[in-house]
């Protein structure tokens, strides 16, 4: 096989592709790790850290729902950050 491409290859890019070819499978196995970690570590999560796509038993993911429903509540019910004579952008002055 090495005569075959001796022949067909040009004398010089034998060499390069010989030095070339370790530091792109490196480069490469580099790369598709970071890639696996950051599309690990950007996986939507819920509050006390477990992954959202993890199945859980019924009763688990059902006191979760409830206690964020209170929370979203509790988000709603708060006063405005304007206070006294602040103005608002709904003040319109």
């Amino acid at each position: 096989m090495g005569d075959f491409l001796s022949s067909v290859l040009p004398p010089g890019l034998i060499d390069v592709l010989s030095a070339l070819i370790p530091p792109a499978v490196v480069a490469t196995v580099f790369c598709a790790f970071v890639i696996q970690l950051l599309r690990k570590e950007m996986a939507p999560r819920r509050m006390d850290g477990s992954l959202v796509g993890e199945d859980e038993s019924g009763d688990d993911s059902a006191a979760d729902k409830g206690a964020a429903e209170v929370d979203e509540a509790k988000a709603t019910s708060r006063t405005p950050i304007a206070q006294d004579e602040e103005r608002t952008e709904s003040d319109g002055r």
